[in-house]
């Protein structure tokens, strides 16, 4: 099996440490151990709750932020080894899609500009080569060629993530990180953005890594689906088998509580969500607090990533491999 990417035990904490006086630092624990691997042309989804970590996992796997832990390698090469990890070869291989187009376009710039950086700093083509690359990527997103010369405020959201995504085409990098790239857009317009995706990645034989936490999204584009809970992955699995059939207690709750056009309706929490204090993280469980299923060994022994019917999951009480997505969450499997 071919990997295109993959992780193992990425960690990320902010801050700790001591200060001058000897004070120990409290330190946030941003993403937790967390393993991925992706295959090569496949959409793996990562999805969770705001503050989960995702977008920190996110620009790890790009090299926007260093893991304080683990490791990560691009095409079986490991980024973090001075010999091939330079960023202009990490640049070559993954790049990112950011959630707000236009704020993620340099204002001063035009697009134009935008795009040739890439082809000549990483790439380094010539100005005749630069043109025909331009003229493909333009087509490749569905753009005019007359918008190069124009400035990124004159374009509407879906037109200036086009545009973001011309740009990480740019640099002909197999591996693109989308975080939450059509979260700013009009419904309509994430429909039309999401259909290109679909083509390039076809066309261009693209491995996606898809955060969102729109888990309507997730289903409809992605091949597996990793879900996380504060910093950690909780449930990986094929996207149908894990809609079908949840496995871990937070899977199915994330799933009750979205929305659906003319679906059923939503079911929030009894009582108001108790996160666990990121500078102090629990011993066992994250989700116990939340759970309804929680035992002492929850509270007290932190559960491993293993194999629960057809997917992996971290829970000492997994739902029934049976049941469907709406089950029941208080009595055991």
């Amino acid at each position: 099996m071919s990997w295109a990417l993959e992780a193992e035990g990425l960690t990320r904490t902010f801050g700790g440490g001591r200060t001058l006086l000897g004070r120990r630092r409290p330190a946030v624990h941003a993403v937790q151990g967390a393993d991925l691997a992706v295959r090569e042309g496949e959409t793996l989804g990562v999805v969770g709750e705001s503050g989960c970590g995702k977008s920190t996992l996110a620009r790890m796997l790009v090299g926007l932020d260093r893991p304080t832990e683990g490791t990560i390698s691009i095409g079986g090469q490991d980024t973090a080894e001075p010999a091939r990890g330079d960023r202009r070869a990490l640049a070559r291989r993954v790049q990112y899609v950011f959630q707000d187009p236009v704020a993620s376009l340099n204002p001063r710039k035009t697009i134009r500009q935008t795009l040739e950086a890439p082809m000549r700093r990483l790439l380094g083509l010539d100005a005749a080569a630069r043109r025909q690359r331009l003229a493909e990527l333009m087509a490749a997103v569905s753009l005019r060629e007359e918008f190069l010369d124009r400035y990124p405020h004159e374009f509407s959201g879906g037109q200036a993530q086009r545009i973001g995504i011309a740009r990480a085409l740019a640099a002909d990098a197999r591996v693109i990180v989308l975080d939450e790239p059509v979260s700013a857009l009009d419904v309509s317009v994430q429909a039309q953005v999401l259909n290109l995706l679909d083509r390039l990645k076809r066309e261009f034989g693209l491995t996606y890594v898809f955060i969102s936490h729109d888990l309507s999204v997730i289903e409809s584009v992605c091949d597996r689906v990793a879900v996380m809970y504060f910093g950690r992955i909780v449930e990986l699995g094929t996207a149908r088998e894990l809609f079908a059939r949840p496995r871990h207690p937070y899977t199915a709750l994330l799933m009750r509580s979205a929305p659906t056009p003319g679906g059923r309706r939503i079911e929030a929490e009894a009582e108001p969500a108790e996160l666990p204090d990121p500078l102090n993280p629990p011993a066992g469980c994250a989700f116990a607090s939340r759970c309804p299923r929680a035992d002492a060994t929850c509270r007290d022994r932190r559960p491993p990533l293993e194999p629960n019917g057809g997917s992996l999951a971290a829970c000492w009480h997994p739902l029934d491999a049976t049941a469907p997505a709406g089950a029941d969450l208080g009595d055991h499997g």
